[in-house]
């Protein structure tokens, strides 16, 4: 319903009973956004302008509108929330221990362990998210066939395997990104990118890119 909201901070509320959270101020209304402790401290102080990237969740007893100050966030909150037995709260916990790309690091290398860090979240539950968020971010391609050959052409990227930038692209598409949008910031990420046979360095240089758009 919302992609995202511009306003105004008119506070900002952190480790109370309910979480964090934002009140953001857009013509005359204020709406309560609740996030993540991370997202408050990024955040400018009150009374300046900020922009939120939202998601609405509708339940049978209420509207809640969670806010990410970046669409990343915002886009790997909404895959979290497919995981059975993941909710509101766990992805915000999630997202709250780690970044976004920190996350997605996490899930790929399979480190339940890491994951398991996160306040709520088991070595059950850390592996069950590794299993069926790996899933969904790596073999995307199954349902969306790529093509990454006008990339891989590329003199910037000749160095680095099909399977990695495969890889690479089916992270982004999986978190909402287009096509166009993904071959983008891969081609930028890998003229700034050291280690460009690693997918993870490649990733984390991409998702940089396209968060600065």
């Amino acid at each position: 319903m919302f992609d995202y909201i511009k306003g105004k901070i008119v506070s900002k509320q952190n480790n109370v009973a309910g979480g964090a959270a934002f009140v953001i101020e857009n013509n005359s209304i204020g709406y309560l956004v609740n996030t993540t402790g991370r997202a408050i401290a990024a955040a400018g102080h009150e009374g300046s302008d900020t922009k939120v990237y939202t998601t609405l969740i509708h339940r049978e007893d209420a509207m809640i509108l969670c806010g990410f100050l970046n669409r990343e966030d915002r886009d790997i909150f909404n895959i979290l929330m497919t995981v059975s037995g993941v909710g509101m709260k766990v992805a915000l916990v999630l997202l709250d221990e780690f970044s976004g790309y920190d996350l997605i690091s996490v899930v790929i290398r399979g480190d339940y362990k890491e994951l398991s860090r996160a306040k709520g979240v088991g070595p059950k539950l850390a592996q069950k998210i590794i299993l069926e968020l790996k899933d969904k971010l790596i073999n995307w391609q199954k349902n969306s066939p790529l093509d990454i050959s006008d990339v891989a052409d590329s003199e910037d990227v000749c160095d680095i395997s099909s399977e990695a930038l495969n890889e690479v692209q089916a992270v982004l598409l999986s978190l909402g990104y287009s096509v166009q949008e993904a071959k983008a910031a891969i081609k930028q990420a890998c003229k700034i990118t050291v280690k460009k046979d690693s997918p993870e360095d490649i990733l984390k240089e991409a998702l940089s890119c396209l968060s600065q758009d």
